[in-house]
């Protein structure tokens, strides 16, 4: 598949810590994303295993029962057809290309952020989830199925963040797995781009969206990438990404 990043991008990604690839998806390759990804969230696919409200420390440990920012985790463990789809394939000659020809796809992922739903995700850095790996390499190529706007929750990022010391995270809130640290968004700056183009981000670069407070969707479809060897780490320290939890929203 014929993909590639120039020596300047390259250079900006290292610097900044992340990258705007504009055009990763065709209109057409879009269309069958949004399909697909509407198949998951009405539960057509079973994923209830690997669904969960990302925003639910928003509620600070309420009992409601609407998500407001689902996650599905591994979508391409369900479907393994995904593996060979444009997405997989173009973000995978990217992510070696960015960081070397040992990255593989480590685990995969959808975040919707539904219409009105007004729940940001916090400031955080990727790695504050992981277990510590002697190979620290690592990114994230976070793929817009729809346009991604401040308003209904397009990424931020800081940058050159990725070259400073990990922050203090700590639990957002009572409810969920979500972690946070403090940032704001006078250090940030906003990246809004149209259906179809992707943004990799180092596995240390802090960011967070905003919530969908538009009558809009916004949905993403993230891959992640670490060493092939690290991945072999993590596994045989049980870590796999998966995120099994209780499904929150059961009419969804």
């Amino acid at each position: 598949m014929s993909v590639n990043i120039t020596p300047a991008q390259i250079a900006f990604f290292e610097k900044e810590g992340y990258l705007i690839v504009p055009d990763l998806l065709s209109a057409e390759e879009v269309t069958y994303y949004r399909d697909l990804y509407e198949d998951f969230l009405e539960n057509r696919i079973d994923v209830s295993r690997y669904r969960s409200d990302l925003g639910s420390h928003a509620g600070n440990g309420d009992t409601a029962k609407k998500e407001r920012i689902t996650q599905i985790m591994v979508p391409s463990r369900v479907v393994p057809e995904l593996l060979s789809q444009p997405l997989h394939q173009k973000a995978l000659v990217l992510a070696k290309q960015l960081m070397g020809s040992d990255m593989e796809l480590d685990f995969d992922m959808l975040i919707d952020k539904a219409p009105f739903s007004n729940t940001p995700t916090p400031w955080h850095q990727d790695c504050a989830y992981w277990i510590s790996m002697p190979d620290t390499r690592a990114t994230s190529c976070w793929v817009a199925l729809d346009e991604a706007t401040r308003d209904n929750g397009c990424m931020w990022y800081v940058p050159g963040s990725h070259k400073l010391p990990v922050r203090t995270h700590f639990p957002a809130g009572k409810g969920g797995g979500a972690l946070e640290c403090a940032a704001d968004e006078a250090e940030g700056i906003a990246i809004e781009i149209p259906p179809g183009a992707g943004i990799f981000h180092h596995g240390h670069t802090l960011h967070y969206s905003r919530g969908n407070s538009t009558d809009r969707r916004r949905r993403a479809f993230i891959t992640n990438y670490r060493p092939a060897a690290m991945i072999a780490y993590e596994r045989e320290h049980g870590y796999d990404h998966t995120g099994e939890r209780e499904v929150r929203n059961e009419k969804a």
